[in-house]
C-alpha cells in the first residue's frame, strides 16, 4: 500500500510541479501571500470574500459563491536577494547576490455547482520562496564548500474542495490536500562535520516527500453588510527527505506548518459598490523543528531532533483591503499586509540560504468581464525591502556580521471562464 501511495503521490507531483514549476512567490516566510489574481490584488486577502477558484485555497467555504467556473493564472515573480558579509572572519566578505531572479508561475483549477447549495472543485496551489543560488560560496572559509551555494524547495498542493451551504447564512467547506515537495541543497559541505549523517547534508540532488492534510472553512453572512470568514489548514506530516537526513532536524523531517485565518468584510448600505475586508492570519512555523530550532547555542548536531534549524517563529499577518465594483464589467482592488518578523538577528547567518525577510506588501489590481463567460484579472504586488543583520559565533567562530536583504515584485494575470 505504501508503495502504491508513493507512486500515486509522485504522479500527482509531476502534475503539480508542471503547473507550479518554480518555487517562488511573494511570501510571508515561505507561504504565498494569496492565491490567484483577485486575492493577490488585495495583498493576499480572501477568507471573507470570494476570490475565484484559487481563492478556495484560502477558504474552502467560498466554493458555493464561485459556482461553475474555471481559472488559469500566470505570475511573473522577481525577487531581489542579497547577502552582505563584513570582513574580519572566515566567511567570504562582500555583497553576494542570489541568481534566479525572474520566475514564471502558472496555476489553475475548476469548480462545479452540484446544486443550489453545494459545489465541488479541484485545483493546485503552492508555497515557495526558499530558492537561492549564490555563485560564490561564502561558507567555504569554514573548511569546504563547492559552488553554487543554495537551496531549492518546491511545494505543490493538489486539492479537492467541497462546499455546502448548511443554512441561509452559513456555508461550510472542506478540502483534503495531497502535498508534494522536493528539495535539494548545494554547497553546504562546511556543515557536514556538524551532522549525525555527514554524507546526507548537501549535494544529493532532488529528494521527494509527500503527505496528506486538510483545509476547513466557514463563511457566515451575518447581515447584508457583514460577512465573517474563518479557515484552518492543518499541519501536514510529510514523509522524510531521506537524502537530507543529516541536514534537517529529526532525520530529514520537513513538515508543512498549520495556518489559521480569520477575517471580516463590510459593504456599506450607502455604498454597495465598495467592500472593505480585514484579516488576521497565524502561520505556525514554530511547531516544525527543522524550521524552528535555533542555530545559536545550545543546539544538537544537524539531523538530530534538537539539531540546528533556521530559528523561525510563528508569523502573524495582518491585511486590510478594498474592492470597488466600478461597473458591471470592471472591479478594482487594492490592499496592504504586514507580517511579524519570522526570526531574530542571531539567526541571520543560517538564513542567508533562505532570506525571507519582507514584512510589508502593497498590492493593486482589477478584473474585467469581457463577456458573460470570460473575464480577465490583473494584479501587482510589491514586497518592500527589509533586512536582518546579526552574528553567530557558534557557526563562524568569531563575531562576523552578516546582513541579508530581500525585496520582491510580482505581476499576476489570469483568465476565468464561467458557465
Amino acid at each position: 500500500m505504501k508503495a502504491m501511495f508513493d507512486r500515486g503521490a509522485k504522479a500527482f507531483a509531476v502534475l503539480g510541479l508542471c503547473l507550479l514549476s518554480t518555487p517562488a512567490f511573494s511570501t510571508n516566510g515561505y507561504f504565498a501571500n494569496g492565491y490567484g489574481g483577485k486575492s493577490k490584488g488585495m495583498a493576499g486577502a480572501g477568507v471573507a470574500v470570494p476570490t475565484g477558484v484559487l481563492g478556495m485555497a484560502q477558504n474552502p467555504a467560498t466554493g458555493v459563491k464561485v459556482g461553475n467556473a474555471a481559472g488559469f493564472c500566470l505570475t511573473t515573480f522577481a525577487p531581489d536577494r542579497t547577502v552582505r558579509v563584513a570582513p574580519g572572519g572566515p566567511l567570504t566578505p562582500g555583497t553576494h547576490k542570489s541568481e534566479n531572479d525572474v520566475f514564471l508561475i502558472p496555476c489553475g483549477g475548476a469548480n462545479w455547482a452540484l446544486d443550489e447549495r453545494s459545489s465541488l472543485g479541484v485545483f493546485v496551489f503552492a508555497n515557495g520562496g526558499m530558492n537561492t543560488e549564490y555563485k560564490t560560496n561564502f561558507f567555504s572559509g569554514l573548511g569546504a564548500g563547492s559552488a553554487p551555494l543554495g537551496v531549492n524547495l518546491e511545494q505543490a498542493f493538489v486539492t479537492v474542495n467541497y462546499a455546502r451551504k448548511v443554512s441561509d447564512r452559513l456555508t461550510f467547506g472542506v478540502s483534503p490536500i495531497l502535498a508534494v515537495q522536493r528539495f535539494k541543497a548545494t554547497g553546504l559541505e562546511a556543515f557536514s562535520g556538524l551532522s549525525l549523517a555527514p554524507g546526507k547534508v548537501t549535494n544529493q540532488g532532488h529528494d521527494w516527500s509527500t503527505g496528506l492534510g486538510f483545509n476547513l472553512g466557514l463563511l457566515y453572512e451575518a447581515s447584508p453588510q457583514w460577512t465573517i470568514g474563518a479557515a484552518y489548514r492543518s499541519r501536514i506530516q510529510m514523509s522524510s527527505l531521506s537524502k537530507y537526513s543529516g541536514l534537517f532536524a529529526g532525520g530529514g523531517d520537513f513538515d508543512v506548518p498549520a495556518m489559521l485565518t480569520l477575517g471580516a468584510a463590510y459593504t456599506p448600505a450607502y455604498q454597495p459598490k465598495l467592500t472593505i475586508t480585514g484579516e488576521f492570519q497565524r502561520i505556525h512555523y514554530g511547531d516544525v523543528n527543522a524550521i524552528a530550532n535555533t542555530s545559536a547555542p545550545p543546539q544538537g548536531p544537524l539531523g538530530a531532533s534538537n539539531g540546528v534549524g533556521f530559528g523561525w517563529k510563528d508569523v502573524d499577518v495582518l491585511r486590510l483591503a478594498a474592492i470597488y465594483r466600478r461597473s458591471e464589467r470592471l472591479t478594482l482592488r487594492s490592499g496592504i499586509s504586514y507580517s511579524t518578523e519570522f526570526t531574530n538577528n542571531r539567526e541571520a547567518v543560517i538564513n542567508t540560504i533562505a532570506p525571507a525577510t519582507p514584512q510589508w506588501h502593497a498590492s493593486f489590481g482589477g478584473s474585467y468581464k469581457i463577456n458573460d463567460r470570460w473575464g480577465f484579472t490583473f494584479a501587482y504586488t510589491h514586497a518592500f525591502s527589509n533586512s536582518i543583520t546579526g552574528v553567530n559565533t557558534a557557526l563562524t567562530g568569531v563575531a562576523q556580521p552578516v546582513r541579508l536583504r530581500m525585496r520582491q515584485h510580482e505581476i499576476a494575470t489570469g483568465l476565468s471562464y464561467s458557465w
